[in-house]
């Protein structure tokens, strides 16, 4: 009788290298930490806090946009892993295209939404200066108008993203606790 908490592969021929790993935990949890500073700083009154929340939502911005081109040289300069043969034959079409279709979402509004971010702080007439000393030059010139159109593309980018990280990690919580395939194994440190 088959175990069913043990892998169907061999893990260590499929899972992603330590950089691809770290890369993708760090981003990971840097995004839901900037998008829960970004919902509760919305909501404070004017003040010195509100402005130093502010200010780590645009660092942390930054720092993501940053790792967003980090993570997107490692992926197009070394190959992923391939889905183990039994898991992928055993993936309706609809669910690869879903694998896919996330993945390449994600990677788009890894930029999206920071650059609209940026692009909004520059319109408003905010400069960026990382970490309080590394000015970073306007992405569009000051303008309220275009701020008001870009706001609530920031805001919905960024909505759409957590939805898909919502839909990603749905995804690999069904392939460890209903399909049982250790899939999620690939991208656990640790684990060879």
């Amino acid at each position: 009788m088959a175990s069913h908490h043990t892998s169907s592969f061999d893990a260590g021929s499929h899972r992603y290298s330590l950089t691809a790993i770290v890369l993708h935990w760090v981003l990971g949890l840097a995004l839901l930490g900037i998008f829960a500073v970004g919902v509760y700083m919305t909501d404070l009154p004017f003040s010195p806090t509100r402005l130093k929340f502010y200010n780590w939502h645009k660092w942390a911005g930054i720092t993501i946009l940053a790792l967003s081109a980090l993570r997107l040289a490692w992926r197009l300069t070394h190959r992923p892993p391939a889905l183990p043969g039994k898991i992928a034959v055993a993936m309706p079409a609809w669910q690869h295209w879903a694998h896919h279709g996330t993945h390449y979402a994600l990677y788009a509004l890894f930029f999206v939404v920071p650059l609209m971010g940026w692009a909004y702080s520059s319109a408003a007439g905010f400069p960026i200066v990382v970490f309080g000393v590394l000015p970073l030059p306007d992405f569009v010139p000051v303008d309220k108008a275009l701020a008001d159109l870009i706001k609530p593309l920031h805001e919905w980018s960024a909505m759409a993203l957590i939805a898909l990280a919502g839909l990603h990690i749905a995804a690999a919580l069904k392939h460890q606790w209903i399909d049982r395939d250790g899939l999620i194994g690939r991208m656990m440190p640790g684990r060879d």
